[in-house]
């Protein structure tokens, strides 16, 4: 194993997500790489419409960019003193698809991401990135569960 990906989401999960992590990359040598994905700003075109005639809806989402890579280097700062080498990524997108994408990108060989165990119906209605990872992955997947609140 020399590439291991922490999807992380800033959420009860992540601690647990992030410890995992950092065991495994330390107990095999792998680099870690901590991405956060953003959701992806909404498309207006359908409706004739572009992002600069909803400017607050762009700054909503320039201030959440900057925000996630704010914390995402927070996060990377506690690990770097055991795994100097560890980087972190914002990626933008439907949470899935940009987590496959950068798995292929990074040619990592093993992810680790958490599980908020919404239920059955919650993941209907609103999809599981932990799920479609089971799913799609190409390489191994380490669910994490989430703490207890």
């Amino acid at each position: 194993m020399k590439t291991i990906v922490v999807a992380v989401d800033f959420s009860n999960a992540t601690p647990g997500v992030l410890d995992m992590g950092r065991n495994l990359a330390k107990a095999f040598g792998a680099k870690l790489h901590l991405l956060h994905v953003v959701e992806p700003e909404p498309s207006y075109t359908a409706y004739g419409f572009t992002p600069d005639e909803f400017p607050a809806l762009h700054a909503y989402q320039e201030e959440a960019r900057r925000r996630a890579a704010t914390k995402l280097d927070e996060l990377l700062g506690t690990v770097k003193s055991e795994l100097p080498e560890a980087v972190s990524q914002v990626a933008e997108g439907s949470p899935l698809h940009a987590l496959l994408d950068y798995v292929a990108e990074s040619k990592a060989d093993f992810v680790v991401l958490g599980s908020h165990g919404h239920g059955v119906i919650a993941s209907l209605l609103l999809g599981s990135v932990a799920e479609g990872m089971v799913r799609k992955a190409t390489v191994p997947t380490l669910i994490v569960p989430a703490q207890k609140e």
